[in-house]
């Protein structure tokens, strides 16, 4: 791994200088100014992130498109399943909309598993009920006070009730997964008892309203080639995402009572943190990177969205007070380093819009350096988006792949629907996660709510209480671009477009007509979708697909 690892680094380093010479073409005319320093500082600290995107991309669609997927592990002559818990977390979920698709998953399994219904609920008010209804295996129990969260809530499980257990497969309520995907990860444990984790790869379950339609189709295009390729150089040193996957309880249980942080302060998001401890004893946490059979549910719209960005960007910005837990090994503690890069560099990028920005408003000397700025712009988006951009150029150059999508005109407007999606995406969560990260740094705690999954419209009020301040950025902006010439502006709005219309992007990729619209015309349709079209019996492939469409419209 040694070798792949600074191959790794080698492609980070090489696009670093690329971009930053492509950024000094753009910056020398006229000489070094304040907002000029500020736009190379925030570039250059955004530079391990956009290498890192670059290498997994990279690697990721090599692997996909050259290389054959590796034969799956085949059962053991008369080696029977291991007796394994579905451990499904819930805190003020509708058990009724959650535990119908189990009941077919249990029931596809067999009497080796067992439903454990692990509930941190404020008011259970119906749970036992809903449990009582359910016809398998299942087992419910409520804690009175969610000490720890989600990582408290396991462990007590694994401390009071999965005796008998030799594995665990993690469940979160949006969690559906077929039962041959379940039975892929518990043959590999059997086949490798070094495995503490296997994770697999999980994808969005066909939606009916616009934003998780459109966010779930390029996230995943985007996490098949980085899975693919981190997968590549980290090994079974990889990370862990917390649910749809297979654990092994008896490492799991003795390593992963996870350390109080400064203060006393439970961890929020607990996975990455029981991934490198896991690893530093010497268990591999492998991630499997296919994409069939694995499923959650993406949130409904954008103040959704930006609520759970929140909630992982206090949880994984809480790493940093672990990077010198003992007993971690040089891939852990990266695993954590790598899950604060996820958010620290945000607000980098809003320190190079507003450089931007000034040095357009305030520079007389020189005129605006459209040619360098264009190339700059797109080697950065390029590179920054290149596991998600790969990840699409290896299905079109598939044709059993991209039918799959609707075959390639079909596939080509959801590409070019998405990216106009994410480009105004981005610079909205960009805005919001700077204002995050500083009410974090002035002592504000983090707010862990329980998550809304239904979809519904966003109306405007809401919009504009919860935007005016990307709103405002992005008119006062764009007043600085303006005094450069039009070509300034045409060069910030694939970078910033996304402030000046945050509230009825908002509204509009919530409301239902808007949602309706895509998928009549199968605008962004994922294959389990299509599938569902063109071939509507019920094989164990068609019943996964089947129930996905189900739970999409059963309000949860």
């Amino acid at each position: 791994m040694t070798a792949r690892r600074a191959f790794v680094v080698l492609i980070v380093l090489i696009v670093a200088i690329g971009l930053g010479t492509l950024l000094w073409r753009v910056l020398a005319p006229g000489g070094g100014t304040i907002p000029k320093i500020l736009m190379a500082m925030a570039f250059l600290g955004t530079a391990p992130w956009t290498g890192l995107c670059v290498a997994n991309g990279v690697i990721g669609f090599v692997l996909l498109y050259c290389s054959r997927p590796p034969p799956r592990p085949a059962p053991r002559a008369k080696e029977a399943l291991p007796a394994t818990a579905i451990a499904l977390t819930v805190r003020d979920e509708d058990l009724g909309g959650v535990l119908p698709g189990l009941q077919r998953l249990l029931d596809e399994l067999g009497d080796r598993f067992t439903l454990f219904v692990l509930s941190d609920s404020r008011d259970p008010t119906g749970e036992a009920d809903a449990v009582a209804a359910f016809r398998g295996r299942i087992r419910y129990r409520h804690r009175a006070k969610n000490t720890g969260f989600k990582a408290g809530n396991i462990m007590d499980f694994l401390d009071h009730h999965a005796e008998g257990f030799e594995l665990m497969l993690t469940l979160d309520a949006d969690s559906c997964m077929s039962a041959d995907a379940v039975l892929r990860l518990i043959r590999i444990m059997q086949a490798d008892p070094s495995l503490a984790i296997v994770q697999h790869l999980t994808v969005g379950r066909p939606a009916t309203s616009a934003f998780p339609r459109l966010f779930q189709f390029g996230m995943r295009a985007g996490m098949r080639s980085w899975a693919t390729g981190q997968a590549w150089w980290q090994g079974d040193e990889g990370p862990y995402w917390g649910h749809n996957a297979i654990v092994r309880i008896a490492p799991f249980r003795t390593h992963c009572r996870l350390p109080l942080l400064p203060g006393g302060q439970h961890i929020l998001s607990h996975d990455q943190v029981e991934a490198a401890v896991l690893a530093g004893a010497g268990w591999g946490v492998r991630v499997l990177p296919e994409e069939d059979g694995s499923y959650e549910i993406n949130p409904p719209g954008l103040p959704e969205f930006l609520r759970r960005e929140l909630r992982w960007l206090a949880g994984n910005l809480q790493y940093r007070h672990l990077l010198s837990l003992p007993g971690l090994r040089p891939m852990g503690r990266w695993q954590l380093i790598q899950a604060i890069l996820l958010f620290a560099g945000t607000p980098l990028y809003v320190l190079f819009l507003l450089g931007a920005a000034w040095a357009a408003a305030t520079d007389a000397v020189s005129a605006f350096p459209a040619n360098a700025a264009l190339q700059l712009t797109i080697a950065w988006l390029g590179a920054l988006y290149a596991p998600k951009l790969l990840g699409y150029a290896e299905i079109a150059l598939s044709p059993e792949k991209r039918a799959r999508y609707g075959g390639l005109m079909q596939f080509a407007i959801g590409v070019a629907t998405e990216i106009a999606f994410t480009l105004l995406l981005d610079a909205i969560s960009a805005v919001a996660k700077t204002q995050a990260m500083l009410r974090l740094a002035i002592g504000s705690r983090a707010d862990w709510k329980p998550q809304n999954r239904t979809d519904r419209g966003v109306g405007w009020s809401e919009a504009i209480w919860l935007l005016w301040p990307q709103t405002m950025l992005g008119v006062t902006v764009f007043a600085g671009f303006a005094a450069a010439g039009w070509t300034a502006v045409l060069w910030a709005l694939p970078l910033s477009g996304g402030l000046l219309v945050a509230i009825p992007f908002c509204v509009i990729t919530a409301h239902p007509r808007f949602g309706r619209w895509l998928r009549q015309r199968e605008v962004a349709a994922i294959p389990e979708e299509i599938n569902q079209r063109i071939t509507p019996s019920r094989t164990r492939a068609g019943a996964a697909a089947t129930l996905a469409l189900q739970t999409e419209v059963e309000p949860e």
